[in-house]
């Protein structure tokens, strides 16, 4: 079905040539290796580089004059997306900056005492609350700004503290608005919440392992620290 697919989207475009599905991986593959390279090698900056690289290789890969009208096309159908994307990113930007996830903290470390097994699972029940906005930055902002103090108070491993962020962000990221899902609908032509609905039995049972991952490294720094935390 895929060469089919191709062969009739690329009779709607002035294309050059249709390469094979080879071809195509591996031009993929190329794109996403000199995108990275030239961004962490400061030769180009992201928007350039988001702008340059897609285009030359849209180019070898036979797109010809027909790039103008496969660009305006895919802008048309991304559209709706990105909207979703930006006012995610806007709205919760926004309700960090008045102190959304400070009454959270408050209560957090208010409950958590000195206990290291409460401490790692709250360090997981803050970071899957703020990675609700699809990113995962800020989750490592708030979360080591407000529990690494904690941490290096008792003497506790940071490892832990990033092991549980990432372990929740990386479970929590798949929401409609997160980057993944986003993508994912993108290429596939999908609504986000198309692709979001039928994960949601899955992102419930990850949290369920991620918090009882989080319990048991909490438990194992409390072993490791028995006797030796100072209250």
């Amino acid at each position: 079905m895929t060469p089919l697919i191709l062969s009739a989207e690329a009779a709607d475009y002035a294309v050059a040539y249709t390469p094979s599905d080879g071809i195509l991986v591996a031009l993929g593959f190329l794109m996403v290796l000199a995108f990275m390279a030239l961004i962490m090698t400061r030769r180009l900056t992201p928007m350039v580089a988001l702008i340059v690289v897609p285009t030359v290789f849209g180019l070898l890969a036979g797109a010809g004059l027909g790039i103008g009208d496969m660009v305006i096309d895919a802008i048309g159908k991304m559209a709706p997306t990105a909207a979703l994307l930006m006012f995610a990113i806007m709205y919760f930007g926004i309700m960090i900056d008045v102190g959304l996830f400070d009454p959270l903290i408050r209560v957090i470390t208010r409950v958590l005492g000195d206990d290291p097994a409460k401490i790692v699972l709250g360090t997981a029940i803050l970071a899957g609350a703020v990675s609700l906005d699809g990113d995962g930055s800020t989750t490592f902002i708030i979360t080591t700004s407000a529990m690494l103090p904690l941490y290096l108070r008792l003497g506790m491993s940071p490892v832990v503290l990033t092991c549980v962020a990432g372990l929740m962000n990386g479970t929590l990221n798949i929401v409609p608005w997160g980057g993944p899902t986003v993508r994912a609908a993108t290429a596939l032509g999908l609504q986000p919440t198309d692709v979001f609905v039928p994960m949601v039995p899955s992102l419930l049972a990850g949290l369920v392992v991620a918090l009882s991952f989080a319990w048991f490294l909490g438990l194992s720094e409390r072993k490791r620290l028995a006797g030796s935390v100072d209250t």
